[in-house]
Formats: structure tokens, C-alpha cells, sequence
């Protein structure tokens, strides 16, 4: 617990500080300046980062604990700037739209939209596949264009990983659209693993590819 003194010199005991700056993204242990009490149970904590790169400022909203005395670590109340996922060359060359789309989602979520974020990822993925399957496949195109995703994966992609990673990415990526989940057991973090895994294999299998046109035996 850390004590500080809000703008009328009161003192305040808080429990738990963020541990990520909302600009920078780096793990952090913030500097408290001073807190302002808005309402009975509602507390404004203004911290600094302390990553010389950043210096930044931003402000916490913590809860009264049932001490009563003590205060709680809740939630940001700075959003901070957008952090962007970065794609290598393959996958930006492949699907293009891919990248706007998937970012577009993260920003969705760091903003604090969960329940519309996975519907962005559902998309992301389905335009990842179907670039990727119109490149390895061309002359399907108006098939691959029209069929559904599941079906897509299952007939235009050959790799065994790849098939089988983006097919349990669209069975995730589906439940995000759905009234009722199918798969309870698993959530939006277990839908960007199977999406991040879904990209690794695609930039290994054409990173592999190269290799053996440049090298050829």
C-alpha cells in the first residue's frame, strides 16, 4: 500500500497500482502525485510514469475498500494511446484488409468494447483465410469468395497447422457472433492465440517455401 495526500491534504492508503502504462505499454510500477476523492466511495489518483521514454501522465479510479479507509485499484480512467499490432511483410502483402481489420478490433478492445471486439476478429480472420486461400488456389476464386469460412479452411487449406489452428480460430470466432457460446470453456484471449497461431504458420510455411525456390536440391 502506498499513502498519499489528495488536493485538500487528506491522506489515502491504496492498494495495488496499474502495472502497464496506457502510453508507453511498458510493465511499470507508477509514481502517485496526488488524489482527488469525487464522490464518497470514488477516488482520482493521478500517476507518473517512470520509464524516462515516457514521463507520461495518467489518472486511476480507485474504489473505497471495506476498511473504509483504504482504497482499491479499479480501473484506468486515461485510455492512453492505441497500441498497433505490427504485421511482418508476408502477412501484410497477403491480406492487407486483414491488418486494418484485426486493428481496428484490438482497438476496440482497448478501449474497453468486449463485447463487439470478437465480431471484428471473426472478420479479421475470415479475410486472412480467404487472401490466403485465393493465393495458394486463384483460379477458385469465385468459390472461395462465396463459401462459407469452415468450409473454405477445410478445402483450400493444405497445411495440416494451418488448417487445423484457423479451424478452432472460426469455431471461437463464430461463438463471438452467437446469442448462445459454444465453447464456454474458452474466451476472446483463446480466439487471438488461435488467430496469432493461424498467422505463425502461414509466415513459416512461405518463409519455407522460399528457402527450397532459392535453394532448390
Amino acid at each position: 500500500m502506498m499513502n498519499i495526500k489528495d488536493i485538500k491534504e487528506r491522506d489515502f492508503e491504496l492498494i495495488d497500482l496499474p502495472d502497464k502504462c496506457p502510453f508507453c505499454h511498458k510493465s511499470i510500477s507508477p509514481i502517485p502525485a496526488f488524489g482527488n476523492r469525487r464522490e464518497y466511495e470514488s477516488l482520482d489518483v493521478f500517476l507518473i510514469c517512470p520509464n524516462n521514454n515516457c514521463n507520461r501522465s495518467f489518472v486511476a479510479l480507485y474504489i473505497q475498500a471495506v476498511s473504509g479507509r483504504d482504497w482499491e485499484f479499479y480501473e484506468y480512467v486515461t485510455k492512453g494511446e492505441f497500441k498497433m499490432r505490427e504485421f511482418n511483410e508476408t502477412i501484410k502483402s497477403l491480406s492487407p484488409d486483414f491488418c486494418i481489420i484485426y486493428n481496428q478490433s484490438s482497438f476496440a478492445e482497448q478501449n474497453g468494447l468486449t463485447e463487439i471486439c470478437g465480431v471484428g476478429y471473426r472478420k479479421a480472420l475470415e479475410y486472412l483465410i480467404k487472401n490466403y486461400a485465393l493465393f495458394c488456389f486463384p483460379n477458385d476464386k469465385k468459390e472461395i469468395e462465396d463459401c462459407l469460412l469452415g468450409k473454405c479452411i477445410n478445402k483450400f487449406v493444405a497445411d495440416f497447422r494451418i488448417k487445423e489452428v484457423a479451424k478452432r480460430a472460426a469455431w471461437l470466432g463464430n461463438d463471438e457472433t452467437h446469442y448462445l457460446r459454444k465453447w464456454e470453456s474458452k474466451n476472446l484471449e483463446d480466439l487471438k492465440k488461435l488467430i496469432e497461431l493461424t498467422i505463425h504458420w502461414i509466415e513459416m510455411e512461405e518463409l519455407t517455401k522460399s528457402f527450397v525456390e532459392e535453394m532448390p536440391g
